[in-house]
């Protein structure tokens, strides 16, 4: 039986000019080089620059994932930005990119999920092309987490960076065999708020009418991610049949190396299939898994037909994993 399934047409992204190193970091706070990627694997990451906004950076990864697919942006009925880094309370960002590419119809929204905003878009963006209710749709993760940071608080502020990335996807008729099938074949999301305390910003409109700053317990994280991601991955090949090694490329969100070595240890994903861009881009949250999509893409390392393993865990806690082939 045939199935309608979300195949990525083109994906594309965009980091602003300004990089950071973590030697310019320890010039300004206590910590140094080696401290940071013996923890991390971060060396240095992007910020945005002054007056270039979130919407900014995701109008341009829009626009180089739509010149990817080869299509025009008048045929996109759909943008679902992740972000936790919105120009404004409200509209939501995703208004001012839609505008920024010079579209009228269709629909325009933000999700929240922080670290987890891009595989719940995807999924959100799935279940809306499968239905039929649209045949297009831009999916985008873009942050200014520079934002948000405490600079004197060094266990927070040399992890974070901006950035965005997007991909373009497609309703279409695939025979309807996960071994086979091209595009979305299956997303796992899960949340628990019981773990709020241990990453989260602590302002917000209705709180403390104030932006906030990122706060968060690094042990007690990273003591749950690994269990977490690896339950929703497992999710994912019981749902479809597929194994670890059936996966062509793990790109999981790039949050700390060695967390990432771990979930691929678990499970069994050789350390060549990990596509790793954590010590380039920092953590940029929602941007991080399309930024990596991103490189792999255009370095030739994805192709067409490959299976591509996501996942990505967020403060919440949020978490998720999705399936997709090439």
């Amino acid at each position: 039986m045939t199935q309608i399934r979300s195949v990525v047409l083109g994906c594309g992204a965009y980091l602003p000019g300004q990089v950071v190193t973590n030697a310019q970091l320890a010039e300004r706070i206590d910590t140094s080089d080696e401290w940071i990627v013996q923890r991390t694997g971060i060396r240095e990451r992007h910020i945005a620059a002054e007056g270039e906004f979130t919407s900014h950076l995701a109008i341009k990864a829009a626009q180089a994932a739509l010149t990817d697919a080869g299509i025009d942006a008048q045929s996109i009925e759909l943008i679902v930005l992740a972000t936790s880094t919105p120009d404004n309370t409200f509209p939501a960002t995703a208004v001012a990119v839609q505008h920024g590419l010079g579209i009228t119809h269709g629909a325009a929204f933000d999700l929240q999920a922080v670290c987890s905003g891009f595989v719940f878009a995807l999924a959100t963006a799935d279940n809306f092309l499968r239905t039929g209710a649209y045949k297009r749709a831009l999916v985008i993760g873009a942050e200014t987490f520079s934002r948000i940071l405490d600079w004197n608080d060094r266990g927070t502020c040399v992890l974070f960076g901006d950035g965005a990335g997007a991909i373009v996807l497609e309703a279409q008729e695939q025979p309807g065999n996960a071994a086979s099938d091209r595009g979305v074949l299956t997303t796992h999301l899960r949340s628990d708020g019981r773990h709020k305390a241990k990453l989260f910003v602590d302002g917000g409109p209705s709180s403390t009418q104030t932006v906030g700053h990122l706060r968060m317990e690094g042990r007690e994280v990273f003591k749950h991610a690994v269990g977490m991601i690896t339950d929703v991955i497992v999710d994912a090949f019981n749902a479809t049949g597929l194994n670890a090694e059936s996966i062509d490329w793990f790109v999981p969100h790039q949050a700390n190396k060695r967390i990432i070595d771990a979930s691929a240890h678990k499970l069994h994903i050789a350390p060549q299939k990990v596509v790793l861009t954590v010590d380039r881009h920092g953590n940029t949250s929602a941007a991080s898994i399309p930024l990596a999509l991103s490189v792999a893409r255009k370095d030739g390392r994805i192709k067409r037909g490959d299976l591509v393993l996501l996942e990505a865990m967020g403060g919440g806690f949020t978490w998720g994993s999705a399936l997709v082939r090439w």
